[in-house]
């Protein structure tokens, strides 16, 4: 990797020159700043209900998941295959992989269960390029909250990945109950979850 002047840098390959530039990319605190499908993200800060949801779906997965994993919002998972970097909702993951240094980036392979919630700014990417990434990763379970939902507010979990496709597991409308499988075997009441 060449860098010029200390303001631009040539890589090897398209994955490390994307990443030295989002790890330069300046935004407001809170902002998300995501790589997806290749070009830098930035969103704006989630509102209170969104933190209220990942907050009650986390609070829930810590009390099944083994002690050698965490449940973690805003942790960047990376896709180098899609040129994606997704910092997710919640991603579960051992937590392992969080000693490994502060540069290190965590490959969404790892991650047993990732769950984004939908908000304006972040719903195509939320239900198209990183269903895609996630799927194409390994990634054996994605939770998709949207509340903007076109039918109405529903959580959509995903599983079975083969490519960058995923098979519908089960979908339940805000106020039903929605089951994780094993390893979580964790009820989701969604009748917490507020409609936007």
């Amino acid at each position: 990797m060449r860098e010029f002047e200390g303001d631009y840098v040539l890589a090897d390959n398209v994955w490390d020159e994307t990443v030295w530039v989002w790890r330069q990319t300046e935004a407001p605190r809170g902002c998300k700043v995501e790589i997806v499908e290749g070009l830098i993200t930035v969103a704006p800060l989630s509102s209170v209900a969104h933190n209220g949801v990942a907050g009650r779906v986390q609070r829930r997965l810590h009390d099944v998941v083994p002690e050698e994993w965490g449940v973690y919002q805003r942790l960047p998972l990376a896709v180098p295959g899609r040129l994606g970097l997704f910092e997710s909702d919640l991603a579960v993951v051992p937590e392992a992989l969080l000693r490994a240094g502060d540069e290190q980036l965590i490959l969404a392979s790892k991650a047993e269960l990732v769950g984004e919630i939908v908000s304006a700014a972040t719903a195509t990417n939320d239900r198209i390029h990183k269903l895609a990434g996630y799927a194409q990763a390994g990634v054996p379970l994605y939770l998709l909250i949207d509340s903007l939902a076109p039918g109405g507010p529903t959580v959509t979990l995903y599983g079975e990945p083969k490519g960058d496709v995923y098979r519908v597991l089960s979908a339940a409308k805000f106020g039903d109950p929605l089951r994780l499988p094993a390893p979580f075997d964790l009820t989701i009441d969604t009748s917490e979850f507020p409609e936007s």
